[in-house]
C-alpha cells in the first residue's frame, strides 16, 4: 500500500512540474508579447484550488484531474472580448507572434531537460566502471574480438567514463545499422581497438537492453548468491513459505553456489515440482515448489516458456573500485545537456518514424500507468533519478506537441504556416474538422497506450 501511494504521488509531481513547465513556456511568452491571459490551469476539471493576480487579474487553478494542464487567452474564437482589449486578443497578433507563443510550451520542456541534466551533470552522477564481465557467445560483440576485463574508453572519439554513458549514441547508430569504433583498455592494460558492426541489428533490438541483450557486452558485477531479495505473494515460493532472506541451497539435491545457476535450475522445470533445501537463521528447512510457466519476451517472436517461482535477487553491494562518479565543470555540463536532450529528441522522432514504418511495434508506447511506475522507481532511488526521469518524459512531451497533429501544439504551426502561405486564415469548417480528426487520433493513441499498459500488468 504504501508503494502504490508512493508511486501515486511520485507520478503526480512529475505530470504537475512537467505541465507547469510547459503551460508557463506558453504563458511566459504570451505576456511577452502583449497577449492577455486568462487562465493558468494545472489539471483538468473542477477547481480545487483558484487565485487571481496580477494587473491582468489572471486566474490561477489546480484542478481536480491532474493529467495535464492549459493556459486560457484572450480570443474572439472563445468568447466576446472588449473593444479595449481587442489588440491584446491572441487570434488578432501576427503569424509570428501565435506562432512563437505556441513554440514557446514545447522549448521550455527541453530547456527543462538541458537544465535538468547540466545540473546533474555539475553535481555528478553516479555510476558502474565501463568494464566488460561478459561477452555473449555468437553475438556482436564477441564478433568485434571484445573479452572479459575490457575496459572501455571511448566509442567514435566520445569519451566513456561510466556504463550507462554513451547509450543514446548507440542507440542512433543501432538504428542507422553503422559500424562504431571502441577504444578499451584490456586486462593486460593494452590500449586495443574493437570495431563493432551494428548491421545485423533492427530497429525493434534499440531499447534499454540493446548493449547486454542485443550487442552482447555485460558489465562487471559481483555475482549475487542464491539469496531471496524480494517475493511476489503469488508466486510459487511464497505460497511455499518461504520468505525474503533464505539462502537456497540445493534444488532437487544438486548444490546451487550462485543466483544464475538458481535461475537456470528453476527457469528449466517449469511446471514440475521441486525440492528446494534453504536455510534459515542457521536452520535448514525443506519446500516443495512448482515453477509457474511464464513466457519470456513479452509478445516477440523469440519468446518462451520459462519457469518461475516468484522470488528476486538480493543485489550485493557493489565494490568501492567499481563505481565512479561523472562530474563535469559548468560549461561542458550544460554542453553535455544540450548534446543529450538533442540526441534524445531526434532518436524519439526516428523511432516514431519506424513505428509508422511497421519496423517497431505499437508496443512500445506507453501510457499513464506505465509512466507512474517509472516515476515511482525513480523516486524510489533517489532525487537524481527521479530528476532524469523529468528530463526524459520533458523530451518526450516536447516531441510529442511538435507533431503536426491538430489540437496539439505542432497542429497549430500547421495551420499558421498553411495562413501564411495563401495570405488568409482556414476557414471555421476546415478548423472544425481538423480539430475533430485531431481528437480522434489522440484518443486512438491514449487507447492504445492504455492497452499496452494493461497487457503489461498481466502476468
Amino acid at each position: 500500500m504504501i508503494s502504490f501511494v508512493y508511486t501515486v504521488l511520485s507520478f503526480v509531481v512529475a505530470i504537475s512540474v512537467l505541465v507547469v513547465v510547459h503551460e508557463f513556456g506558453h504563458y511566459w511568452v504570451a505576456r511577452r508579447l502583449g497577449v492577455k491571459v486568462l487562465r493558468f490551469s494545472v489539471g483538468f476539471g473542477k477547481p480545487l484550488w483558484a487565485r487571481r493576480f496580477g494587473r491582468d487579474q489572471t486566474e490561477w487553478v489546480i484542478a481536480a484531474i491532474p493529467l495535464g494542464g492549459y493556459v486560457k487567452m484572450l480570443d474572439e474564437h472563445e468568447g466576446k472580448v472588449a473593444k479595449r482589449d481587442l489588440a491584446r486578443a491572441f487570434n488578432r497578433q501576427p503569424i509570428p507572434k501565435r506562432a512563437a507563443i505556441v513554440l514557446a510550451g514545447p522549448l521550455f520542456n527541453f530547456l527543462f531537460a538541458i537544465l535538468a541534466y547540466g545540473f546533474l551533470y555539475m553535481a555528478g552522477v553516479d555510476g558502474l566502471r565501463p568494464v566488460v564481465g561478459q561477452v555473449a557467445e555468437n553475438s556482436p560483440a564477441q564478433l568485434a574480438g571484445f573479452r572479459a576485463g575490457d575496459e572501455l574508453l571511448s566509442v567514435d572519439d566520445y569519451r566513456i567514463q561510466s556504463w550507462e554513458q554513451r547509450r543514446l549514441y548507440l542507440y542512433e547508430k543501432a538504428l542507422d545499422r553503422a559500424t562504431v569504433r571502441f577504444t578499451v583498455r584490456d586486462k593486460d592494460r593494452l590500449t586495443q581497438e574493437r570495431v563493432l558492426d551494428l548491421s545485423s541489428l533492427s530497429a525493434a533490438d534499440v531499447g534499454a537492453g540493446l548493449l547486454e541483450r542485443k550487442i552482447g557486452l555485460s558489465p562487471l558485477l559481483p555475482e549475487p548468491e542464491p539469496v531471496i531479495g524480494s517475493l511476489d505473494e503469488r508466486g510459487a515460493a511464497a505460497q511455499a513459505g518461504m520468505k525474503v532472506g533464505d539462502r537456497i541451497v540445493t534444488v532437487d539435491g544438486r548444490p546451487v553456489a550462485t543466483w544464475t545457476a538458481l535461475v537456470t535450475a528453476i527457469s528449466t522445470r517449469a511446471g514440475q515440482a521441486l525440492l528446494l533445501q534453504v536455510e534459515r537463521d542457521g536452520v535448514t528447512h525443506e519446500f516443495r515448489v512448482t515453477p509457474q510457466a511464464v513466457v519470456s519476451g513479452g509478445r516477440e517472436k523469440s519468446a518462451k516458456t520459462v519457469g518461475r517461482i516468484g522470488v528476486g535477487v538480493q543485489r550485493p553491494a557493489l565494490p568501492a573500485d567499481m563505481r565512479v562518479v561523472v562530474r563535469q565543470a559548468p560549461f561542458a555540463a550544460f554542453a553535455e545537456g544540450i548534446d543529450t536532450t538533442w540526441r534524445m529528441s531526434a532518436l524519439t522522432l526516428k523511432m516514431l518514424a519506424k513505428m509508422v514504418m511497421l519496423e517497431i511495434s505499437t508496443e512500445t508506447i506507453s501510457g499513464p500507468l506505465t509512466i507512474a511506475q517509472y516515476a515511482g522507481a525513480s523516486a524510489q532511488i533517489g532525487l537524481d533519478r527521479f530528476i532524469q526521469f523529468l528530463a526524459v518524459v520533458s523530451i518526450s512531451l516536447g516531441v510529442l506537441n511538435l507533431l503536426p497533429v491538430p489540437v496539439l501544439d505542432g497542429g497549430h504551426l500547421l495551420f499558421y504556416v498553411i495562413e501564411a502561405i495563401q495570405g488568409r486564415p482556414l476557414s471555421g469548417v476546415v478548423l472544425y474538422w481538423g480539430q475533430q480528426i485531431g481528437i480522434v487520433l489522440l484518443v486512438a493513441l491514449m487507447a492504445l497506450a492504455f492497452y499496452n499498459d494493461f497487457m503489461r500488468l498481466l502476468p
